[in-house]
């Protein structure tokens, strides 16, 4: 019976599943490099990069690959990356751009005299390497990768260097001018643009709040900074000059505007001959969709090969996509460096769109539905939706504010880079709103819709338009990717009211049946500089209709369960249904709650089954013989059944791992680098999906944004914050993107645990490593979640404040929370927490009570008095 069961299932797994094999992957050694570069407008100017090569790991020759960091980042940001492209055979170099890093020279925004200069004599010595492969000419076979300013730098470098072959540029711009001075109205150029004031403090702020070793170009520093470095950072002088002056007027400059382009590939795009494979965030208020489309026009029209993707991710958050970003850059470079016939095919056009949830595990599903042609911004077909309403009178506030919110910048990274809801508020008083009817079909909007607007008033009117997705009055509007399009128009004088046509921000977006387009007109926006003088005016329609493109190419995808759940034979759901049953089953005999080891000395005679123990005072729960800590009957905060992940080479970071967590412990999370601790906790939080087992929170199996994860707090992989705000301001705007009352913040306690004082008021930039881990610390407990997860929650702090930590964890505790805390400083985990977890090479080694590993090991078992020799012994590292 058995053996025709295994036939049958067998037989049913061939007609629904595809096995994968990945074998090892092949091991990546990098190479530290001081690469010199002669560069300025007179080639006058030495400057040291700081660089990696990561040779072809087969040792033979292969082509080579330049990956280009983000701004304010270094080598270091695409260390990752690099690896993952050698593995797959290329010769790979990665670098800190000058002004970054320990990189010498002055940041230049990648104009053609510097940095441009820098990459192409890195292509010079990439082609003396032996492993690189040449052209027939004799020139190196090479391809760009970069995101934001790395993709730029990528753009820039195939526009003056004919030697590179093929380039993958991510979320970047088109031009600089228009990315920072944004006009949406038609006919009205960069120059009367209106000033993207947020991201351009965030954009300079990274390159002036640098420390004094990376401000003196990599060297060690004797003294303070001079008044220079402290104002303009690693900039060149010329470019923070001319941020000193548009940041404090608001308005673009002839020269500001020519220095931007200049380092823009929209004045050299047409001379790039490599094929060009664009990859946008549809997620990005910094460099929107209509960036990469002025971007692939230009390049197309030269003849060159080009292929767009927007995906769900750019530099306002979205799930990032990071492994379809390395299988459209692999394939790309597959194609156009390897030559390779057999290279998956990278479609003209992809876009990624929202399929439901998978039925089983309930995860995201994302569709990326193809078109073998770039239809524009202006799609295949136009839909004309008709818009109503009065003509309303707006008021600019003195001051500009309050001011009205469509996307707050930076507040992806403040969030961890996931999906996040976008904040979107508009003033009363300051806003006009013009709505449709209900849909009686459902549109997918694909590109940028138009409409056509009158202003009255006088004089120079700056408005912000954007389009709502509304429901019903059960749900808040929602906004599109938080996207807004700046206008500015002037009035003429005696004429009273000006026409203007506004193409709003490019997006893909599916409106459901049932469902209202509002276009919404305001006079502030928090992410731009308007005028602080007062002023009046009145908006309407002149005229109705909304011009929605679609592009028929790209079919709405599915919503809800996904076709082929249905389409699987019925004997397949059914036996599908028996092997879940069974490794269900399975996982639950696996499961180890809080296995204790029993010191000898206390023993009683234990029960080889199941029964009840005494050890130390603490009541034990003993299971087919293994003691395990006695819980209630409630939903225990975090029980964690059969947990694995596999890396993307099959070699497993969590293997197998269950235990739990009960209420009122502080429970150390303890294992040597590589153990699988932070891959736990991220698992924990819902950011990463488990291969196999689950993990619960207060009995509610956690899914990436199941509710349960609001009684969650976390701190994890290092504090991150938006630099230009204060500390206060920080913890404000987190809480606020929650979207939870502030009444429940406990803003009070969370301030008093910081202990940061008139600190708070300052900007974070200016903040010490332990300042932001105090700041990192409060932010988790606002809201005082019922389950607490930190990250090495002691970094940087001082012995008097770890002292008070640790106070504040267990008092955290003992009011009937809980807390996990991953530390490597043993002895800090001893005086703080009363359970233990030991991991080793992803696997669970012991779990219980503090007191009672260290009892075992007083009692003669062959462990030290202290936490750190039991570790050691346990994980068999023990000299």
């Amino acid at each position: 019976m058995k053996r025709v069961a295994a036939l049958v299932v067998a037989l049913a797994l061939i007609g629904v599943t595809t096995w994968l094999v990945w074998p090892s992957a092949p091991v990546v050694r990098g190479q530290d490099q001081k690469i010199t570069v002669v560069d300025g407008p007179a080639d006058d100017q030495r400057v040291e990069l700081d660089a990696t090569y990561f040779p072809p790991p087969d040792g033979g020759k292969a082509p080579a690959v330049l990956i280009a960091h983000g701004f304010g980042g270094s080598k270091q940001s695409v260390r990752q990356q690099a690896i993952r492209v050698a593995q797959e055979g290329y010769a790979v170099l990665t670098w800190s751009a000058r002004g970054f890093g320990r990189s010498t020279g002055e940041i230049a925004l990648n104009s053609p005299d510097y940095e441009v200069k820098d990459v192409k004599q890195l292509i010079d010595w990439l082609a003396k390497r032996p492993e690189v492969q040449l052209d027939a000419s004799g020139d190196p076979r090479v391809g760009i990768a970069g995101g934001s300013y790395g993709g730029a730098i990528a753009l820039m470098t195939a526009a003056y260097d004919q030697r590179v072959d093929a380039i993958v540029p991510q979320i970047t711009w088109s031009d600089l001018a228009d990315a920072l001075f944004p006009n949406a109205a038609a006919g009205q150029g960069t120059e009367s643009g209106v000033f993207k004031r947020m991201w351009a403090g965030i954009f300079f702020g990274q390159g002036v709040s640098l420390d004094s070793f990376a401000l003196q170009g990599g060297r060690q520093s004797a003294g303070p900074l001079s008044a220079e470095q402290a104002r303009c950072g690693r900039f060149l002088p010329a470019i923070c000059d001319i941020y000193q002056q548009v940041a404090t007027d608001g308005k673009a400059t002839p020269e500001a505007v020519a220095l931007l382009r200049k380092s823009s590939p929209v004045t050299v795009a047409g001379q790039i001959k490599a094929p060009t494979l664009l990859l946008q965030g549809q997620r990005d208020s910094l460099f929107p969709l209509s960036h990469a489309d002025a971007n692939a026009k230009a390049i197309a029209a030269a003849g060159t090969p080009v292929s767009l993707g927007w995906f769900d991710g750019g530099h306002d958050g979205g799930n990032g996509e990071a492994d379809w970003l390395s299988e459209q850059t692999l394939a790309w470079f597959g194609r156009y460096l390897k030559q390779d016939s057999a290279a998956a095919p990278v479609s003209a056009f992809t876009v990624t769109r929202d399929g439901g949830r998978d039925p089983g595990t309930r995860q995201r599903i994302r569709l990326h539905p193809e078109a073998a042609s770039y239809p524009g911004l202006a799609g295949t077909d136009t839909t004309t939706v008709e818009l109503s309403g009065p003509t309303q009178n707006i008021v600019n506030p003195p001051g500009g504010a309050p001011a009205s919110i469509s996307t707050v910048p930076g507040i992806g990274g403040l969030l961890g880079g996931q999906n996040t809801a976008g904040v979107s508020i508009d003033m009363p008083g300051q806003s006009a709103a013009f709505e449709s009817r209900p849909l009686t079909a459902p549109l997918q909007l694909t590109g940028s819709s138009t409409a056509k607007i009158k202003v009255s008033g006088k004089g120079e009117a700056t408005l912000f338009a954007k389009l709502y997705d509304v429901a019903d009055t059960t749900q808040p509007p929602a906004l599109p990717a938080g996207l807004v399009a700046p206008i500015r128009v002037t009035i003429p004088e005696g004429a009273g009211s000006v026409d203007a046509t506004v193409t709003l921000p490019a997006v893909d977006h599916r409106f459901a049946v049932g469902h209202r387009l509002r276009l919404v007109v305001t006079t502030t926006d928090m992410g731009f500089a308007t005028s602080a003088e007062p002023a009046a005016y009145q908006v309407s329609l002149a005229a109705p209709a909304l011009n929605v493109p679609t592009v028929r190419t790209l079919a709405a995808p599915p919503t809800g369960v996904v076709w082929w759940v249905w389409a699987m034979p019925l004997a397949a759901v059914v036996i599908a249904a028996i092997l879940l049953a069974t490794g269900r089953a399975s996982a639950g005999a696996r499961v180890r709650r809080g296995a204790v080891p029993i010191p000898e000395a206390d023993a009683q005679p234990a029960p080889t089954g199941n029964g009840h123990l005494v050890v130390n005072g603490q009541a034990l729960e003993v299971v087919n013989g293994q003691a395990l800590e006695a819980s209630g009957g409630e939903p225990v905060p975090l029980e964690i059944s059969g947990l694995t992940k596999a890396y993307r080479n099959g070699e497993l970071a969590v293997d197998g791992l269950s235990f739990r967590v009960e209420q009122g412990q502080v429970l150390g999370l303890l294992g040597p680098n590589g153990a699988g601790k932070t891959t736990t906790m991220r698992m924990m939080m819902g950011l990463i999906r488990p291969d196999d087992g689950e993990v619960r929170i207060f009995g509610e199996r956690v899914t990436p944004g199941a509710p349960v994860l609001s009684r969650l707090g976390s701190f994890v992989e290092g504090p991150g914050f938006l630099p230009h705000l204060s500390g206060r301001d920080n913890l404000e705007l987190y809480w606020a993107a929650t979207g939870r009352p502030a009444a429940e913040a406990h803003f009070d306690e969370a301030l008093e645990i910081a202990g940061l004082g008139k600190a708070l008021e300052r900007a974070v930039r200016t903040y010490s490593q332990g300042m932001r881990q105090r700041l990192a610390i409060a932010q988790a407990m606002l809201g005082l979640p019922d389950l607490l997860v930190l990250d090495e929650p002691t970094n940087g702090l001082d012995p008097p404040q770890i002292r008070e930590m640790r106070e504040v964890l267990k008092r955290y505790a003992r009011d009937g929370r809980t807390v996990i805390v991953s530390s490597h400083m043993l002895a800090e985990v001893e005086q703080t927490c009363s359970h233990v977890v030991v991991m080793h090479r992803g696997r669970l080694v012991s779990t219980g009570l503090v007191s009672v590993l260290l009892s075992s090991a007083a009692a003669g078992n062959g462990h030290g008095p202290r936490l750190e020799d039991v570790f050691l012994d346990l994980i068999g590292e023990k000299s």
